[in-house]
């Protein structure tokens, strides 16, 4: 591993030098005024070998590179520095910066490059557009895995959150090991496979005895023989997704990886990718696609909204609400062609935290690092976690899965989303509460596709962002969480540029 990551390493200083030469020579050319062609000819160079050279893939030899300083009249050792002007100090340590040696250009069907080029064609004020990114993170805490999740939910979201080599992959695994015969799965299936077929120990004790490591589902641990130490505190059904994922890890040769569930620390793009890769296998192997479509074309042709089809899905594949509707956001997109939105929220100590989301319907959403807003009480996300946590309060909670449904109208633009969703309590937490929920934006094509959307017994909730941008005072609003704060600094904003406006009109008259 260590030979790989200093490999890695002397790859990503190769590339920079290569970078910031080609970007020099890019510079240099478009401040001499000369297009590709000429400069190429002056050079005795072919134009698409200048190309690969601007673009960092081609260093040339040093009398190729004596010919170009002299065409461009610039010294050698300038061109050849990877040293830029001071301006271009927050370019250079963007380029030099891990994030973007890790960002996953392929994905996207582009390359530094590309990048790179972009920032050419004005350096200086993609510097300081550089300088305000980088201090912005700063400011905010931000982390490198950050910027590596939101480039996997924006890779989820350009494929519809679905993908049909992961889905073929699950088909094959279950034909190969006879798993598609009857549903559920059984744990004691998927145990079997795992320890005979591909060599696993299981441990149920070892995480018992590490009170630190009590938040870990499970924990992989590499060896001739693998050892997967999982949580005793695990519902059956969970321990299958563990399972069920570490077999995808194995059966799509997924080699860079998490080492445990929720790992503390990304390393790379690729380990962010495998671990979504594994437990989609995961997803697609408990809830195979052609049965959940069909459970799914089934509940969408109800006349009126029905818990009770929910709760018999969740009983039939033996998985969780989570589980559940993120196979739903794999599937429904692709062959129902509706966009939707997934939320996943915890509550512990008070707190609501969005901790998961996929957001195709552009759902306006303040989250991420550095918000301090109350997320308004009135999303059905948050009320299940309420009308649970009384529940429990009162002794009257169910080992079932709270179920709810509501249409929800934002308060300024009057967008309409319907949603249902499920809150339960946390099995790995003694006071945490989880609801996760699916959305679609209300049309006639969703209502042709969902038939009880217009069901007259769903609820219609006025919505807001957060209680911080919200008008709704008194009684319009009874759940408010704190005052607000950010939509009373608006209006005193919007009165001052309205006073100066009128200041100024007069006295230009």
């Amino acid at each position: 591993m260590l030979i790989s990551r200093q490999q890695s390493e002397a790859d990503v200083s190769a590339n920079l030098v290569n970078m910031i030469f080609g970007m020099k020579v890019r510079q240099a050319r478009l401040e001499a005024g000369l297009n590709l062609s000429e400069f190429a000819g002056r050079c005795e160079l072919s134009p698409s070998y200048v190309t690969e050279i601007e673009k960092g893939r081609k260093y040339p030899k040093t009398d190729k590179i004596m010919k170009m300083a002299q065409v461009l009249g610039k010294g050698y050792d300038d061109l050849v520095s990877i040293k830029l002007a001071s301006s271009l100090t927050y370019l250079e340590t963007i380029l030099s910066s891990p994030l973007l040696s890790q960002f996953p250009f392929e994905e996207f069907d582009l390359e530094m490059a590309d990048l790179v080029n972009l920032f050419t064609r004005a350096p200086d004020k993609a510097s300081a557009l550089l300088h305000a990114v980088l201090e912005i993170g700063r400011q905010y805490d931000m982390k490198e895995e950050h910027f590596l999740r939101a480039a996997l939910r924006s890779y989820q979201e350009i494929h519809e959150n679905y993908f049909e080599d992961l889905e073929a992959a699950a088909s094959d695994f279950a034909s190969r090991y006879q798993l598609n015969r009857e549903l559920p799965l059984s744990l004691a299936s998927l145990q079997e496979i795992i320890e005979q077929t591909f060599g696993y120990q299981l441990d149920h004790s070892q995480l018992a005895g590490q009170p630190a490591l009590s938040s870990y589902r499970s924990v992989f641990i590499k060896g001739a023989r693998p050892k997967l130490l999982l949580n005793p505190a695990l519902q059956p059904m969970q321990i299958k997704f563990v399972l069920a994922r570490e077999l995808g890890y194995q059966y799509l040769d997924l080699k860079e990886r998490a080492n445990t569930s929720a790992p503390d620390k990304v390393e790379s793009f690729q380990q962010v990718l495998n671990d979504f890769k594994a437990s989609y296998f995961a997803g697609a192997l408990l809830m195979p696609r052609v049965n959940t479509l069909a459970d799914l074309q089934e509940f969408f042709q109800l006349q009126s909204w029905s818990p009770y089809r929910l709760l018999n899905m969740l009983d039939k594949y033996d998985v969780t609400p989570e589980m559940l509707f993120y196979r739903f956001c794999e599937l429904i997109p692709q062959f129902f062609g509706i966009k939707l939105h997934f939320l996943r929220f915890h509550k512990a100590n008070g707190d609501f935290k969005l901790v998961k989301q996929l957001n195709m319907n552009n759902l306006h959403l303040p989250s991420g690092i550095g918000l301090h807003e109350h997320y308004c009480r009135r999303w059905l996300a948050l009320r299940l976690l309420k009308e649970l946590n009384a529940a429990q309060a009162s002794g009257e909670a169910s080992p079932v899965p709270l179920v709810g449904v509501q249409i929800s109208e934002f308060l300024e633009s009057h967008e309409r989303f319907f949603n249902f969703g499920f809150a339960r309590p946390l099995a790995l937490s003694a006071s945490g509460s989880s609801s996760v929920i699916v959305g679609f934006r209300i049309d006639a094509e969703l209502k042709q596709i969902i038939r009880f959307v217009e069901d007259p017994a769903i609820p219609v909730v006025i919505i807001n962002e957060t209680c911080e941008r919200c008008p709704l005072v008194g009684d319009q609003c009874t759940v408010r969480s704190a005052e607000p704060t950010l939509l009373a600094a608006e209006r005193v904003k919007a009165e001052r540029e309205k006073a100066l406006n009128q200041l100024m009109a007069q006295l230009q008259n």
